[in-house]
């Protein structure tokens, strides 16, 4: 009888086992994700003097790695010495004409596209790109206005501290790069003054003068220092001032803009650097002609504000196939993209800013959510579905604009 006892206890715990497995469990529903793959697309710059790309073979692969599509058109890479292989094997696909890569959803160029490159463009379609506000018209920005376009100006696009990244890491490598420049045309061999950029011992040191005291004068202060030179700043912002001599740490002669002062260390100077900021679109500082002629024969100007008017009466625009040209027997560097002049360094650098950029934009569903959900990402909007959203450039060129914030109001 206890036998038996034991037996149905162990045949109803089975029983019991049994039936729990066998009843249905909760299942966890899917939590739906707004993350969406984008189709990115780099096309071959025909811009005559810009070399870089916006996207480097290591970047690419990390974009597709996450699922992103990411075309490239033949050869777009080759000013900054990277191969259409390198690409392919970092899973990009090499597409072999301009119409073919402006099918993606989002294009990512440096320079502005032409008016040729703009028949490829569609409705909906957004392009990321420089907006260089220096040979802007009217009439391009009405063409690009009529494709029905999302536009961005990387020069604009502003990152949560509320600085500009782009426009930050461009100005280190022209801060960088001029004062070489400047040694390379001070130098006899380039018909120069003949003398080095910074002194040795029993020679004076050359003299500079920069005029700004933003990130592109801070670099090339630094390396007008680093080379023995003897350095003044001009600029009409204290508090810049201020920061780039506690940025370089070293005594520095800095000076407001006074016109007395700064004509007269011109006009002694070795080299001049205009490194002033525009605002509102107007260069704050002009250099006069007059200036300019009583400057010391062999001496050099390198006009880094050429893109945005120049801060010199002489600035004429170059190329750096033809960088230079003289005026009143004074060398003038007047070429707009100075870091094109270094293109796999200026590669990088936009890379490390777009990578994750892209990634970030792909978690909100895309380029709309992501306006429509961060500040930062509309700081660099000009033009939204067709629409001129910047208010400098209709002011500029007396257009009609529509607030950007009010169209994502009536989206929203």
């Amino acid at each position: 009888m206890e036998e038996l006892t034991e037996k149905s206890k162990e045949f109803e715990a089975l029983t019991k086992a049994t039936a729990r497995s066998l009843m249905p469990k909760e299942s966890m529903l899917a939590v739906e994700t707004r993350k969406r793959s984008l189709f990115i697309g780099i096309p071959k710059e025909s811009s005559l003097q810009e070399n870089r790309i916006g996207l480097t073979p290591e970047s690419v692969k990390q974009l597709t790695d996450h699922g992103h599509e990411v075309w490239i058109e033949s050869g777009a890479g080759a000013p900054s010495k990277y191969s259409d292989h390198e690409f392919s094997e970092a899973g990009g696909v090499i597409v072999y004409s301009t119409k073919e890569v402006y099918e993606a959803d989002v294009l990512l160029k440096i320079a502005p596209p032409t008016y040729d490159e703009m028949e490829f463009l569609r409705p909906g379609q957004t392009l990321i790109s420089a907006l260089q506000l220096g040979s802007l018209t009217s009439e391009y920005i009405g063409a690009l206005c009529r494709k029905k376009i999302n536009a961005i100006s990387f020069e604009l696009l502003k990152d949560k501290s509320g600085s500009k990244p782009v426009v930050r890491a461009m100005s280190e490598i022209a801060g960088s790069t001029v004062m070489l420049i400047a040694a390379e045309y001070l130098s006899s061999s380039n018909e120069g003054k003949g003398v080095i950029l910074g002194g040795i011992t029993g020679v004076p040191p050359s003299k500079v003068v920069i005029i700004g005291a933003g990130t592109v004068a801070e670099y090339a202060t630094r390396a007008a220092l680093g080379l023995g030179a003897e350095v003044k700043v001009f600029d009409d912002h204290l508090y810049k001032l201020r920061r780039l001599k506690q940025n370089v740490g070293a005594q520095l002669f800095t000076s407001t803009l006074d016109n007395t002062i700064l004509h007269k260390e011109i006009q002694d100077a070795d080299v001049v650097i205009g490194a002033v900021t525009a605002d509102e679109g107007q260069i704050p500082c002009m250099i006069s002609e007059e200036v300019v002629s009583s400057m010391n024969p062999g001496s050099v100007i390198i006009d880094v504000s050429i893109d945005e008017g120049g801060c010199f009466e002489t600035s004429e625009m170059t190329t750096h196939k033809r960088p230079v040209y003289r005026k009143y027997d004074v060398i003038h560097y007047c070429v707009p993209n100075i870091p094109s002049r270094v293109p796999r360094t200026a590669t990088k650098a936009l890379s490390n800013i777009f990578t994750p950029m892209f990634l970030e934009i792909s978690k909100y569903g895309g380029v709309n959510e992501a306006l429509f959900t961060h500040e930062h990402y509309r700081s660099g909007v000009y033009i939204y579905k067709g629409s001129l959203t910047n208010a400098a450039i209709a002011k500029k060129f007396n257009m009609r604009y529509k607030e950007l914030s009010l169209m994502i109001a009536v989206r929203n």
